[in-house]
């Protein structure tokens, strides 16, 4: 018998309490371990080009996977879907730390994370709806944030130590978040009784993208997302080789306090839009998307750190303002098309594929031997550019 979880339950309910917790966890561990990792790389002399290809063969597990996590999020509890994930996770940090090439256990994690992501999402359509979605979404995210300013600071400070003893706390952390999984409800499955065959499997995912593609209000949601999440992790690697251009500074830490200061931001951010933004006003958010730009153009340009860390907080601000609303109107239009797991299976491949190739351009730069200051530059305006297009199409949709 499944235990029953009101939709109405208020955002402090035991089943709130356990994602968020769980998520916490996760998300700590993701970022302690991509500077612990990324430390590694530091200190078994690979290139620093390689350094985003870290990122991308992570983020490829999220590609590969599109097809097949939104059907097992919705097929199974989300809460115990979201378990197996975080034991994958535990197992792509433990063959890291034996010794294990980092990229084959960075693999392990992303795919992991791929698996985690749809039901993290698509529970929270299950324990409330409405405008409460918006405010679960704004708690998601004011989570996950947290644990990217602490897990960011965690794996630089800790690796500036001992790279091994960093690695091995990020996967007792990936222990814990399986455990605090045991704590959700177990909620019935959204969508049981799918077909499990490939040609099934992938025409149903394919469907989904077809469906949410064409609905003017989901595809609004999936490019916002997509260049939002693409940008963001193409500036957390722009700060590690930024740091010591800029700043002369060449520690792990410092990189790890500047992205830590995006989070404190993305907090703030996701508050205000939680109070200020329903799924009916979402337009709201745009000009802050374009805002993100301008003041990363502004940020690439400084050589003093305490401008810096301001700048990146009106970044991390920006962002929470703009993100938070987009993905509670792709979660609520997603649940009512395709379901949910399904709709942020498409999201992540969005998300993702912009990552890549975000990503791509980014190593080739730096392989080519282009300025970082540079490359920071003209991220910001190709940002700003691509958000203000956006916001058009959308308006005169």
């Amino acid at each position: 018998m499944h235990e029953s979880v009101s939709t109405n339950d208020s955002l402090l309910s035991k089943g709130m309490l356990a994602v968020t917790a769980a998520q916490f966890l996760s998300a700590f561990g993701d970022n302690a371990l991509l500077f612990a990792t990324l430390a590694l790389l530091k200190a078994e002399f690979y290139p620093d080009w390689s350094q985003p290809i870290l990122q991308m063969v992570f983020v490829g597990a999220y590609i590969l996977f599109a097809p097949f996590v939104g059907q097992v999020a919705d097929s199974f509890a989300k809460g115990r879907v979201m378990m197996f994930a975080n034991g994958l996770k535990l197992l792509g940090a433990l063959s890291i730390c034996v010794g294990l090439n980092p990229f084959i256990g960075y693999t392990l994690v992303g795919i992991g994370a791929a698996a985690y992501s749809p039901a993290k999402y698509g529970i929270l359509g299950e324990l409330t709806t409405g405008d409460k979605l918006v405010k679960a979404n704004g708690l998601m995210e004011s989570s996950t944030i947290a644990a990217i300013l602490l897990g960011s600071v965690a794996g630089g400070v800790l690796a500036d130590w001992h790279v091994l003893a960093a690695l091995g706390i990020c996967a007792l952390v990936y222990a814990g978040a399986v455990v605090a999984n045991l704590m959700i409800p177990k909620l019935p499955a959204a969508r049981p009784g799918l077909s499990w065959r490939f040609a099934p499997m992938t025409q149903s995912f394919f469907h989904a993208c077809k469906t949410l593609w064409l609905n003017g209000e989901t595809r609004f949601s999936l490019v916002g997302t997509s260049l939002f999440w693409g940008a963001g992790v193409t500036l957390r690697f722009l700060l590690v080789l930024w740091v010591p251009v800029a700043l002369g500074i060449t520690d792990n830490a410092t990189p790890t306090y500047l992205n830590a200061m995006v989070a404190v931001g993305i907090v703030v951010g996701a508050g205000v839009a939680a109070k200020l933004v329903t799924l009916e006003s979402v337009a709201r958010c745009m000009p802050a998307g374009i805002l993100i730009g301008v003041v990363v153009t502004l940020f690439s340009l400084q050589h003093a750190l305490i401008p810096a860390y301001g700048l990146l907080v009106l970044i991390g601000m920006l962002g929470g303002f703009f993100v938070v609303p987009l993905n509670a109107l792709l979660q609520e239009r997603g649940k009512r098309s395709v379901g949910a797991g399904n709709a942020i299976a498409v999201q992540n491949l969005g998300e993702n594929a912009a990552m890549l190739i975000m990503l791509g351009l980014y190593s080739l730069a730096v392989k080519a031997g282009a300025p970082v200051v540079g490359v920071g530059v003209g991220f910001g305006v190709l940002f700003a550019l691509a958000i203000a297009a956006l916001w058009l199409w959308q308006r005169r949709r």
